[in-house]
């Protein structure tokens, strides 16, 4: 499907194009192929399938020394298990299904409104919605009870976000309102495109009467919306069941495994070739023992009849012997694994020391498949705004036609930095005042009052430049629904200075100037993107003089300029360096009165591009280019945005930890240098920062090679592999050093640098220098470079990473990382949906790793080391018993035994060791974060550790054998009956094992 067709209340017509009807289904199984389809993928994990495939050697009676319950019921029990947890969780999911297919909808049909199932809904109906009412499948929004077609929805399921967005009909549509007989015969047609992911994107063409309209995003109601403040509206459905933008996004994420998990495969892997070697050598002792003895004893011990030779009897034992060692790989230890893990995300959900009351929320393990690698985080990729600040905007200062206003004033009229003795502003005058606003500067105030032409204006182009909506409440207070905190805060900031923003339609804004109300037509908005880094209104004011407004980053604003403010950018430029020093956020306000004529010209070619299917985005972009030039610079703001409580602290701790910390923000170097300083991310003692800012790859890879130079000297950078490496491109990970010892150095990238530096070969020139530093700043970065910076570490470093996030621009760099950690913020909560660990601030992460993280390293590394050691010690005592049964494959333990023997004798010690143990207690962990570094370096179980569990696996089983052999060998009881046969025997060795 490349583009889609369809024609509201022709059911017949759309039919033909077989679109799918409005069922979703999310379970992944049936009563029918459950049963199947799980063993199936339970026998995909190594272990389960190994167990198979030695029942069936265990049904083969001329080669199993053991009954086949011995297998059986171990194996079921796992099954059963793994099977029941899954049904559990697929029953929830279906019931969850059919609760919502199930839901009613009103569709009108032939002139009536119909109540019928939401799974029902095809593509074409006419639906009717209603207030607080879910929306039931993308829709394009026809008519509403609101003037001109507008409806408020929360899309909260679809990004977290609950401040209300404004969604508006086309004219044409608007007018069908409550009429069902204009909506039944309402036979508009809709083209459009197919079917996709992208939630903030929708093109189409409607016609109508033999006139196009142009469709938009802003006329499309989505699935999992869910209608406010709007009595009614109705919609045409486009998009239907697993074709609609919600289902489109709902896409299994990569299940990430963990480091113990590698190598757990790589043991079990070496415990088969052991296991193969050991059955090899008793088959050859077996075949030595046939040959020799066994050949002429055999009216004693007679060979069965398919026993034609030694040979076929050794061969035989081999596969006896298989089945009887099978325990060298326990199928509870998987059954343990997930049982201890589980319980350790419990606690994480528990711990009552990461319950952020403000908002009512705990921590949350949202897997129960990572806990033991929080314990072994080695970098820490973290989002600036909302996850080291809070993202709470406050209009802290601005420059208008060059100077600055925002600095405060002390009780004798001397100007000083804000402090509690600071004296406040008095917005006494203004009714429609935000009572929560604080400013510290009266001279703009008295700007205002003046009527400073150019103070006027700036505050005029933030009450009209923007996607506010408005909200009166039954008291008179004036509410603003903001899609962003900046957003907000600037117009909250023109509000309490004289131009208040008091409602919008699709058509006007209303602004009460300094008490007087005025109503503007809104001409056109040119929607902000992160291409563009801006956005503008073009506004008709009440004098009919056509004005565009616009703001947006300084980078990009300062290009669009008039020459004619040369002088006044070079000023303005020097402000915001100042405001970004202090570590605010900053945005350039601009201009431009239009020529109508000129206007006229542009809006023919608006409305052309706005129509085209193909492109439209790239059309529109062209189009905005031309009305956005020469503007006339009005001045900058400058907003803060506070560190969360605790980040400098938690920060410090994490460096004692040996944990690195990179920050990847879009924001300005200027303003992440500065909260890379507060967070003590950089101190003022480092050795050397040094910035990346080249504008090519030549000039990049020498301001790289330079900061390796410094920071090491240039004779221990002659034998340097990474040079070699740049030319042929390593394959295979090779060793990236780690920070200078005894120096501590800092380094800034921007984006455009960054995108030459992961491109080619520079991408090991990059990573070699940042990983000398102890602090890393990237700013101006997209998503995607977010992604591709933890990529690039992950690719190249055997580490353990960990990406924290709280906006939908961070979800690309949580998926990417070892871990991924969300904070429910103030920008919604797709980083959480998207996370394995949410938290509510980031100095909950220090506890996260310094106590729960190491806690389940500890407890996962002990558990394995016991488990293997056990295991081994147990199994082995049948290797030294065939040297004293003639190879014979006869088991020294009881059948019994050696099938409850993990399943209930050894299994509670072992699990109770991983779920309680504590080396220290949390506030030693907290204290010493040093304490974190074996689990870095993994210390406590690895290889060499796997290796020794095996050695002393072999010794005890030698004693635990020959001690007891030894002392019941030629022994009798008190009445001269010997003690010394096979079940004393055994007896003794199953109490000493």
């Amino acid at each position: 499907e490349q583009v889609r067709y369809l024609q509201a209340n022709s059911r017949e017509l759309n039919s033909t194009f077989g679109y799918p009807n409005n069922t979703i289904k999310t379970s992944r199984y049936s009563v029918f192929n459950f049963l199947p389809l799980n063993l199936f993928e339970q026998f995909q994990r190594l272990a389960n399938a190994y167990f198979l495939i030695l029942l069936f050697l265990q049904l083969i009676p001329q080669i199993s020394p053991l009954a086949w319950y011995t297998t059986v019921i171990p194996l079921m029990v796992v099954l059963s298990i793994t099977a029941v947890k899954d049904a559990i969780d697929d029953v929830k999911r279906h019931q969850n299904d059919n609760h919502v297919n199930n839901r009613s909808v009103l569709v009108v049909m032939n002139g009536r409104i119909k109540e019928d199932k939401w799974m029902n809904i095809q593509v074409g109906d006419i639906i009717k919605l209603k207030n607080n009412q879910p929306v039931t499948a993308d829709v394009l929004l026809l008519s509403s009870s609101e003037p001109y077609g507008l409806t408020y929805i929360e899309t909260a399921e679809l990004d977290g976000e609950t401040n209300l967005k404004v969604k508006q009909s086309i004219s044409v549509t608007s007018n069908l309102e409550d009429n069902l007989g204009l909506l039944s015969a309402f036979d508009g047609k809709v083209r459009c495109e197919s079917p996709n992911n992208k939630l903030d994107k929708f093109t189409g063409i409607l016609t109508f009467k033999g006139k196009n309209y142009t469709l938009d995003h802003d006329k499309l109601l989505l699935r999992g919306c869910i209608i406010r403040n709007t009595d009614w509206c109705y919609g045409l459905v486009i998009y239907t069941g697993p074709d609609t933008k919600l289902m489109q996004n709902c896409e299994k994420s990569t299940f990430k495994r963990t480091h113990m998990d590698h190598l757990l495969n790589v043991l079990v892997l070496w415990i088969f070739l052991f296991l193969g070697g050991m059955c090899f050598i008793l088959a050859i002792g077996h075949g030595i023992w046939e040959n020799k003895k066994g050949y002429y004893f055999q009216d004693f011990l007679p060979w069965e009849e398919y026993v034609s030779s030694s040979v076929v009897s050794a061969i035989l034992t081999f596969w006896s012997y298989f089945i009887i060692l099978n325990t060298m790989v326990p199928i509870s230890l998987y059954v343990s694994v997930e049982i201890i893990r589980l319980g350790n995300s419990c606690y994480i959900n528990w711990d009552r020391k990461m319950y952020y009351a403000p908002k009512n929320t705990p921590a949350q393990a949202r897997t129960t498949t990572l806990n033991e690698e929080l314990g072994q985080v080695k970098y820490v990729f973290s989002d600036k705004t909302g996850t080291l600040t809070q993202n709470i905007m406050i209009f802290n200062k601005c420059s208008i036609n060059g100077t600055i206003y925002g600095r405060g004033y002390d009780k004798n009229g001397q100007r000083v930095e804000v402090s509690e003795e600071t004296e406040k502003v008095d917005f006494s005058y203004n009714k429609l005042a935000d009572p929560k606003f604080s400013f510290y500067d009266n001279t703009l105030v008295e700007a205002m009052k003046k009527g400073d032409h150019w103070v006027h204006l700036f505050f005029l182009s933030l009450s009209l430049c923007h996607t506010v909506m408005s909200e009166e409440k039954v008291e008179g207070k004036l509410v603003y629904q903001a899609q962003s905190p900046d957003e907000g805060a600037l117009v909250t900031a023109a509000r309490n200075f004289g131009f208040v923003f008091r409602s919008r339609t699709s058509e006007t804004i209303m602004v009460v100037e300094m008490g007087e109300t005025k109503v503007y037509q809104l001409l056109a908005i040119l929607d902000f993107s992160n291409v563009r880094k801006r956005m503008s209104v073009i506004v008709r004011t009440p004098e009919d003089r056509v004005m565009l407004f616009c703001k947006g980053a300084d980078t990009i604003l300062c290009q669009l300029l008039h020459p004619s403010c040369r002088s006044l950018r070079d000023v303005t430029m020097d402000h915001l360096d100042d405001f970004a020093f202090e570590g605010l956020r900053t945005l350039m306000v601009a201009y431009r009165e239009v020529d109508n004529a000129f206007y006229q010209a542009w809006s023919k070619k608006h409305s052309e591009a706005c129509l085209s299917l193909e492109n439209r985005e790239d059309k529109m972009s062209d189009v905005y280019e031309e009305m956005e030039k020469d503007l006339m610079l009005l001045g900058a703001t400058a907003i803060e945005d506070k560190l969360q409580d605790g980040v400098p602290e938690t920060i410090t701790i994490l460096n004692k930890a040996k944990i690195k910390i990179w920050v990847l923000t879009g924001d300005k170097q200027e303003t992440a240098v500065n909260i890379a300083y507060a967070c003590n991310i950089f101190e003022e003692e480092m050795d050397g920062i040094f910035i990346v800012e080249g504008k090519n790859d030549e000039t990049v890879r020498q301001e790289l090679r330079l900061a390796r130079n410094k920071m090491k000297p240039e004779s221990l950078l002659e034998s340097d592999p990474v040079n070699t490496y740049l030319n042929t491109k390593p394959q295979m990970p090779f060793r990236i050093p780690e920070e200078v010892p005894n120096g501590k150095y800092g380094l800034i990238i921007n984006g455009y640098s960054l995108a030459y530096a992961l491109e080619g070969n520079l991408e090991l020139e990059l990573l070699r220098t940042v990983c000398m530093c102890k602090g890393v700043i990237c700013c101006r970065m997209t998503p995607l470079q977010k992604a591709q910076v933890v990529e690039l570490v992950k690719r190249y470093k055997k580490v353990v990473t960990l990406a924290i996030g709280d906006g939908a621009n961070d979800v690309s760099m949580i998926k990417a990382a070892h871990i991924g950690v969300g904070i429910t913020g103030q920008e919604g909560m797709q980083a959480m949906l998207n996370s394995d660990y949410a938290i509510s601030q980031f100095r909950y992460l220090q506890r996260l790793l310094l106590v729960h993280g190491r806690w389940s390293y500890n407890r996962m590394c002990k558990f394995l080391s016991y488990f293997f050691y056990k295991n081994f010690a147990f199994t082995l005592m049948h290797f030294w018993y065939a040297f004293f049964s003639g190879f014979s494959a006869q088991t020294v333990y009881d059948t019994w035994f050696i099938t409850f023997y993990n399943l209930v004798y050894t299994s509670l010690p072992v699990l109770s060791l991983s779920l309680f143990d504590q080396d220290v207690n949390e506030t030693w962990s907290l204290r010493f974060p040093e304490l974190y570094d074996p689990g870095q370096h993994n210390l406590y179980f690895n290889k060499k550790e796997f290796v020794k569990c095996l050695v002393r696996g072999i010794y005890s089983s030698f004693v635990l054998f020959f001690i007891p052999m030894r002392t019941i060998h030629n022994s009798v009881h008190s009445d001269g009956k010997e003690i010394s046969d096979y079940q004393s025997f055994s007896l003794v060795v199953q109490y000493c094992t």
